[in-house]
Protein backbone atom coordinates (compact mmCIF):
# COMPACT_ATOMS: atom_id res chain seq x y z
CA UNK A 1 0.00 0.00 0.00
CA UNK A 2 2.89 2.35 1.15
CA UNK A 3 4.85 1.86 -2.45
CA UNK A 4 1.05 3.11 -4.51
CA UNK A 5 1.51 6.33 -2.57
CA UNK A 6 5.03 7.55 -4.28
CA UNK A 7 5.64 8.89 -7.18
CA UNK A 8 7.69 7.80 -10.39
CA UNK A 9 10.51 10.17 -11.57
CA UNK A 10 12.85 9.62 -14.01
CA UNK A 11 16.95 10.36 -13.84
CA UNK A 12 17.77 13.10 -16.90
CA UNK A 13 21.53 11.10 -16.47
CA UNK A 14 21.11 7.53 -16.30
CA UNK A 15 16.98 7.39 -17.20
CA UNK A 16 16.21 5.13 -14.04
CA UNK A 17 12.85 5.12 -12.90
CA UNK A 18 12.91 6.00 -9.30
CA UNK A 19 9.73 5.52 -6.89
CA UNK A 20 10.23 8.31 -4.22
CA UNK A 21 7.33 9.60 -2.12
CA UNK A 22 6.48 13.39 -2.41
CA UNK A 23 7.04 14.86 1.13
CA UNK A 24 10.79 13.66 -0.22
CA UNK A 25 10.53 17.10 -2.40
CA UNK A 26 11.16 20.17 0.06
CA UNK A 27 12.31 23.59 -0.93
CA UNK A 28 15.85 23.63 -1.31
CA UNK A 29 16.30 20.01 -1.17
CA UNK A 30 17.64 17.47 -3.39
CA UNK A 31 16.45 14.16 -3.91
CA UNK A 32 19.16 12.22 -5.46
CA UNK A 33 18.75 9.11 -8.54
CA UNK A 34 19.16 5.58 -6.10
CA UNK A 35 21.18 4.02 -9.03
CA UNK A 36 23.71 7.73 -10.28
CA UNK A 37 22.40 9.62 -7.46
CA UNK A 38 22.30 12.79 -9.95
CA UNK A 39 19.49 15.13 -8.81
CA UNK A 40 16.08 14.03 -9.48
CA UNK A 41 13.75 16.67 -11.14
CA UNK A 42 10.22 17.11 -9.20
CA UNK A 43 7.30 14.93 -10.35
CA UNK A 44 4.48 17.07 -11.43
CA UNK A 45 6.43 20.10 -12.16
CA UNK A 46 6.76 21.26 -15.99
CA UNK A 47 10.66 20.37 -16.98
CA UNK A 48 11.75 23.37 -19.63
CA UNK A 49 13.94 20.29 -21.72
CA UNK A 50 16.84 20.53 -23.89
CA UNK A 51 17.45 18.29 -26.59
CA UNK A 52 20.34 15.91 -24.88
CA UNK A 53 17.37 15.45 -21.63
CA UNK A 54 14.81 14.97 -24.75
CA UNK A 55 16.38 11.94 -26.31
CA UNK A 56 17.55 10.60 -22.07
CA UNK A 57 13.63 10.84 -21.54
CA UNK A 58 12.36 9.26 -25.16
CA UNK A 59 15.11 6.48 -24.98
CA UNK A 60 14.69 5.50 -21.14
CA UNK A 61 11.77 6.27 -20.09
CA UNK A 62 8.91 3.66 -18.63
CA UNK A 63 6.57 6.59 -17.99
CA UNK A 64 4.43 8.33 -21.02
CA UNK A 65 6.32 11.49 -21.82
CA UNK A 66 4.12 14.71 -22.78
CA UNK A 67 5.80 17.18 -25.13
CA UNK A 68 4.69 20.59 -25.61
CA UNK A 69 6.38 22.41 -28.49
CA UNK A 70 6.19 26.64 -28.15
CA UNK A 71 7.53 30.05 -28.88
CA UNK A 72 7.88 32.67 -26.57
CA UNK A 73 6.18 34.97 -29.19
CA UNK A 74 3.03 32.83 -29.60
CA UNK A 75 -0.24 33.71 -27.64
CA UNK A 76 -1.73 30.31 -27.98
CA UNK A 77 1.43 28.79 -26.09
CA UNK A 78 0.54 30.94 -23.10
CA UNK A 79 -2.92 30.24 -23.02
CA UNK A 80 -2.02 26.31 -22.92
CA UNK A 81 0.30 26.75 -19.98
CA UNK A 82 -1.94 26.90 -17.43
CA UNK A 83 -3.75 24.02 -18.39
CA UNK A 84 -0.56 22.12 -18.82
CA UNK A 85 0.91 22.66 -15.68
CA UNK A 86 -2.30 21.74 -14.37
CA UNK A 87 -2.11 18.64 -16.32
CA UNK A 88 0.87 17.59 -14.95
CA UNK A 89 0.23 18.37 -11.44
CA UNK A 90 -2.67 15.76 -11.44
CA UNK A 91 -0.82 13.11 -13.24
CA UNK A 92 2.26 13.75 -11.18
CA UNK A 93 4.07 9.80 -10.89
CA UNK A 94 1.73 8.46 -13.80
CA UNK A 95 3.64 10.80 -16.56
CA UNK A 96 6.41 13.09 -17.36
CA UNK A 97 5.72 16.46 -19.04
CA UNK A 98 8.06 18.41 -20.32
CA UNK A 99 8.36 22.07 -22.93
CA UNK A 100 10.90 22.55 -25.35
CA UNK A 101 11.19 26.50 -26.20
CA UNK A 102 11.42 26.04 -30.25
CA UNK A 103 12.74 29.53 -30.31
CA UNK A 104 16.08 28.13 -28.41
CA UNK A 105 16.03 24.29 -30.32
CA UNK A 106 14.49 25.04 -33.58
CA UNK A 107 16.53 21.61 -35.07
CA UNK A 108 14.33 19.60 -32.21
CA UNK A 109 11.32 20.79 -33.06
CA UNK A 110 12.18 20.10 -37.30
CA UNK A 111 14.24 16.96 -35.93
CA UNK A 112 9.95 15.88 -34.81
CA UNK A 113 8.36 17.34 -37.95
CA UNK A 114 6.99 20.13 -35.96
CA UNK A 115 5.18 22.55 -38.05
CA UNK A 116 3.30 25.29 -35.71
CA UNK A 117 2.99 26.01 -32.02
CA UNK A 118 2.01 24.76 -30.22
CA UNK A 119 2.36 21.07 -30.45
CA UNK A 120 2.01 18.27 -28.12
CA UNK A 121 3.34 15.26 -28.52
CA UNK A 122 2.86 11.94 -26.26
CA UNK A 123 5.67 9.20 -26.46
CA UNK A 124 5.43 6.13 -24.72
CA UNK A 125 8.18 3.37 -24.64
CA UNK A 126 10.01 5.41 -27.45
CA UNK A 127 7.36 5.31 -29.75
CA UNK A 128 5.32 8.64 -30.79
CA UNK A 129 1.83 7.67 -30.00
CA UNK A 130 0.03 11.00 -30.29
CA UNK A 131 0.34 14.84 -31.80
CA UNK A 132 -2.19 17.55 -31.76
CA UNK A 133 -1.72 21.21 -32.60
CA UNK A 134 -3.18 24.65 -31.08
CA UNK A 135 -5.38 25.21 -28.26
CA UNK A 136 -7.80 23.52 -26.81
CA UNK A 137 -10.41 23.35 -23.93
CA UNK A 138 -8.81 22.02 -20.56
CA UNK A 139 -11.51 19.15 -20.48
CA UNK A 140 -10.44 18.36 -24.47
CA UNK A 141 -6.99 18.29 -24.01
CA UNK A 142 -7.06 16.29 -20.64
CA UNK A 143 -9.15 14.11 -22.29
CA UNK A 144 -6.70 13.62 -25.49
CA UNK A 145 -4.26 13.10 -23.08
CA UNK A 146 -5.44 10.11 -21.54
CA UNK A 147 -6.45 8.34 -24.12
CA UNK A 148 -2.74 8.45 -25.56
CA UNK A 149 -0.64 8.11 -22.50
Amino acid sequence: MEEKQKGRTICFHCGAVNRIPPEAFQPGKKVLCGRCHNALPEPGVVLDLSPERVYVLIKNSSLPLLFEFYSTQCPHCWRMHPIIERLARRRAGEMMVGRINTDYYPELASGFGVKAVPTFIIVRQGTEVGRTSGVMDEMEFSLWVASRA
